[in-house]
């Protein structure tokens, strides 16, 4: 079985970071291990604490899994500050060669919180992008990138800037840039690895819940590079799983945007189940 580290942060409402990590590479049937980046105090609603872990621990923890277990591809996701970026680029170094790395530039809560400061922002377009295997921003976090780097990034999200966007961003460094559609008009995602650019098409599900979806995204992506499949063919997976996830979401849970459920434990769940185990009294 193939194994797959999250270098992330941990959202302690269990709807995004490692805990959606965990749960993505869970579905795509491969091992899910951590390097934990920071901690937040985290709800549906606000993120009220953040701490970050210090660097050389962050290398101790992909050292830890790298010597014993193996690496065989890596998700990046919420890193927060500079000191960490140069942290997690210092640990990648103890990967086997062309071990497959996604990068999920997080920038922002789905409750609007700042997870990633400006100088951090620069520390990923020059320590970072030039590393990765597939970056996956949606369109803010890519606008961002691609002004931070003096790349551009102005212009219309719903037209064909979008496109241009990714050749700005696969410009920096990765081999394959994935612009999810989430934050567009169309829920496109926009894939270029400077031969062929692909536009991936799903569904919009706007009673659905989508904390976590660009978690899901990035691991099931990265999940599916350990697993062989090919760049494009992983976004496509990736697109799709998230999609689904998004779809299934659990509106209910928390007073703010809910999580995304990966394994459609609410479909699933039988009719008046929750009923009849009420009226049985505690276990």
């Amino acid at each position: 079985m193939p194994a797959v580290l999250s270098i992330a942060g941990s959202d302690s409402g269990g709807g995004a970071g490692i805990q959606a990590d965990l749960k993505a590479f869970a579905r795509c049937g491969v091992h899910g291990m951590t390097a934990i980046a920071a901690l937040t105090a985290q709800n549906t609603v606000a993120v009220t604490g953040v701490h970050q872990v210090p660097g050389e621990f962050i290398v101790a923890q992909v050292r830890a899994v790298a010597e014993d277990i193996g690496i065989d591809a890596v998700k990046i996701g919420m890193l927060g500050t500079a000191d960490t970026v140069r942290a997690v680029r210092e640990a990648l170094e103890l990967l086997d060669p062309g071990t497959p790395i996604v990068l999920d530039p997080v920038m922002v809560a789905e409750s609007g919180a700042v997870l990633l400061d400006e100088p951090a922002r620069a520390a990923i377009v020059e320590q970072l992008l030039p590393r990765v295997t597939v970056i996956t921003p949606n369109v803010p976090e890519a606008r961002v990138l691609a002004a931070t780097a003096g790349n551009g990034g102005d212009g219309d999200p719903d037209g064909d800037d979008v496109e241009a966007l990714a050749h700005r961003l696969h410009a920096l460094g990765p081999a394959a840039v994935v612009v999810t559609g989430g934050h567009r008009d169309a829920a496109t995602d926009v894939f270029f690895d400077g031969d062929a650019l692909e536009l991936i098409a799903g569904e919009r599900h706007p009673d659905g819940a989508a904390h976590g979806s660009g978690c899901t995204h990035s691991s099931a992506l990265a999940a599916h590079l350990a697993l062989g499949y090919a760049p494009l063919d992983a976004a496509r997976a990736a697109r799709r799983i998230a999609g689904d996830a998004v779809r299934d979401g659990i509106r209910g849970l928390g007073a703010g945007p809910g999580p995304v459920d990966v394994f459609a434990l609410t479909r699933r769940a039988r009719p008046g189940a929750h009923d009849r185990r009420a009226a049985a009294g505690p276990l």
